[in-house]
């Protein structure tokens, strides 16, 4: 019988590195979320240097003297490669690697390679192949160098991993095919979008910063069964819900895909639809995670990245996640949100507050009605007890007596008399 080997994946041990151009930029706190992002990518930071220029090095990112500083430490720590904080271009990405004889990668590289991991459906690993190889085009190389030293990790991984030595025509036609694949995966979401807007149930978009805890929200609200992990990026693919709420309206709630600072261009542009849910969306629920140091940092991130999306004058509820971890009179505001809640999707603490918020919100965008119905038009209240909120209904001598609330675009439609579409 043949024996079974395990082949075991090298952890890699890597130098992260960074320029500071300014006093103000919070390069350490950029770092240590680079560390939290080689962890999750499966390897491990085992140094940091950070070199103060007015400007990033055009040709190999440091100055000549923090390289030999930087050649130096991965002798001393034994590291495998080093991880820039920054996207390196093609020269700055071949120069470092000639000058340092080592694995050069990016944040950049990083965070591709954590999207090829986590995406599950069709749809996620075409956009992370799409974005894998619009950033591997322009860096063959570099790359191939790279690549060749280690014959894998982290950076190689993933849909478009058995592209990396094919030529650029080749990457080309496949990125052609990608986009025209990705294309006819966008025409059914905007087929799903279409009758979800029929429906008349209202759509509220769970946005936030990765980590922040937005699957564990949906999860507590509706019993998705998402994973929700302590880590960047568990969770990948969006998740659409219909959450009906204890007065016995519904709303149809989406997890995102989490937000990071520097998120790279080329996951924007091929994460462009999948983003773009919270465009369509009636309500924003922006979950902030109270208890991380860089709490303000992140919550302008997600505004930022809304706001290069074209999601705006939208309805915002900030709800600062994780009080079960902070200090009960810790401040916390918003001052862009229109509604502020403090809860712990965890332990569902501020969750029924959460509730009465949406219950109140929904309600507010219907018209309240009060008609009676003949007997003949008593469909009508089937259609008012599927898409609004049927108060009460007496059945009289003279038809049915109905109080409601419906949804304002409905209302014309269901008044008795009127003939139904």
């Amino acid at each position: 019988m043949a024996e079974l080997i395990e082949i075991k994946e090298v952890e890699e041990r890597v130098i992260l590195t960074a320029v500071s151009v300014s006093d103000g930029d919070d390069t350490e706190s950029s770092l240590d979320e680079l560390e939290e992002l080689v962890k999750t990518a499966g390897g491990q930071a085992v140094g940091r240097l950070i070199q103060n220029r007015e400007k990033v090095h055009p040709g190999t990112y440091l100055g000549k003297g923090k390289i030999d500083e930087l050649k130096e430490l991965i002798w001393e720590t034994d590291a495998t490669g080093i991880v820039c904080d920054d996207e390196l271009s093609p020269a700055q990405l071949k120069n470092l690697e000639d000058a340092l004889e080592t694995k050069v990668m990016d944040r950049t590289m990083v965070i591709l390679d954590i999207f090829a991991r986590h995406a599950t459906t069709r749809e996620g690993k075409l956009q992370v192949e799409l974005a894998q190889l619009r950033y591997r085009a322009v860096r063959l190389v570099g790359l191939r160098n790279s690549l060749s030293r280690l014959g894998g990790g982290i950076g190689t991984r993933g849909p478009g991993e058995s592209k990396l030595e094919i030529d650029r025509r080749r990457i080309h036609e496949r990125i052609s095919q990608l986009k025209s694949e990705l294309e006819q995966v966008q025409r059914h979401r905007e087929l799903s979008r279409q009758q979800r807007e029929k429906s008349h149930i209202l759509r509220a978009a769970i946005v936030g910063y990765t980590n922040a805890g937005k699957s564990t929200l949906l999860n507590r609200l509706t019993g998705a069964g998402i994973l929700a992990e302590d880590k960047l990026f568990a969770t990948l693919d969006p998740t659409t819900r219909n959450y009906r709420l204890p007065d016995g309206q519904e709303i149809l709630l989406t997890d995102t895909v989490g937000f990071i600072r520097k998120l790279p261009h080329h996951l924007v542009e091929a994460f462009k639809s999948t983003l773009e849910e919270a465009k369509y969306c009636d309500l924003i629920l922006h979950v902030v995670d109270s208890s991380n140091p860089q709490m303000d940092v992140q919550m302008y991130v997600v505004y930022d990245t809304l706001k290069q999306l074209g999601v705006e004058d939208k309805e915002f509820i900030t709800l600062f996640n994780k009080i079960d971890l902070i200090g009960k009179d810790q401040v916390l505001r918003d001052m862009q949100a229109d509604y502020q809640l403090k809860i712990s999707a965890r332990t569902g603490e501020g969750i029924d507050q959460l509730t009465e918020l949406l219950e109140s919100i929904l309600r507010s965008r219907k018209v309240y009605l009060e008609q009676v119905y003949p007997y003949s038009q008593a469909g009508k209240i089937q259609q008012i007890r599927k898409y609004g909120e049927l108060l009460s209904e007496d059945y009289r001598e003279d038809g049915i007596a109905v109080r409601a609330y419906v949804p304002a675009e409905l209302f014309a439609r269901v008044l008795p008399g009127k003939t139904e579409d």
